[in-house]
């Protein structure tokens, strides 16, 4: 397992190594010992898997303290661009966004509590995988609108995106609850 820092502080991509043949492939998606080998620690609590057409846009999403989730979040088909969003006032990176394409099984990205998150899908039939490590809490739930203008967030879109009414009326960074 590879563990590769991005632009944002405690923010990582996760690559596996793929064995594969004539009959298909074998990947480790998750092992908890080799990431604590790399200074990663992550307890999953609840894995989640989302299926979604082309072109549909979900986030940016969170769960305010003390129901923050990390995430490690990848696709098990079809291709999405990933989108993360340091929340965390006392962070360096507070603020600033990152996104990956991601697009194949091999690639995860770990994102640590304190981040808004969210996708946009690429591909047709797309299934999105996340292993969280505190469990979904409904009433908890928070969101950053995708479109705020101070985040700037090149989503990468072809045309317009299919987004639910929530997601459309999500606060602006500016009025949302971060975390400290």
């Amino acid at each position: 397992m590879e563990v590769i820092e991005t632009p944002l502080k405690d923010c990582f991509i996760i690559k596996t190594r793929v064995y594969g043949d004539e009959r298909g492939f074998f990947l480790e998606s998750f092992n908890q010992k080799a990431l604590g080998e790399k200074g990663v620690h992550f307890d999953v609590k609840q894995i989640n898997f989302a299926k979604s057409e082309k072109n549909v846009l979900r986030g940016l999403h969170y769960q305010k303290a003390p129901f923050g989730q990390t995430k490690l979040v990848g696709v098990i088909s079809g291709a999405v661009r990933d989108v993360v969003v340091d929340i965390r006032k006392s962070s360096p990176t507070f603020g600033k966004h990152f996104n990956i394409e991601i697009d194949s099984q091999d690639t995860f990205l770990l994102i640590p509590k304190g981040f808004a998150h969210g996708y946009y899908t690429l591909a047709d039939e797309t299934i999105f995988y996340y292993a969280v490590d505190n469990f979904y809490s409904p009433e908890n739930e928070r969101g950053i609108v995708y479109n705020d203008p101070v985040l700037n967030i090149d989503w990468g879109l072809k045309g317009t995106p299919k987004i639910s009414i929530k997601d459309q009326h999500q606060s602006l960074m500016s009025q949302a609850e971060l975390f400290d």
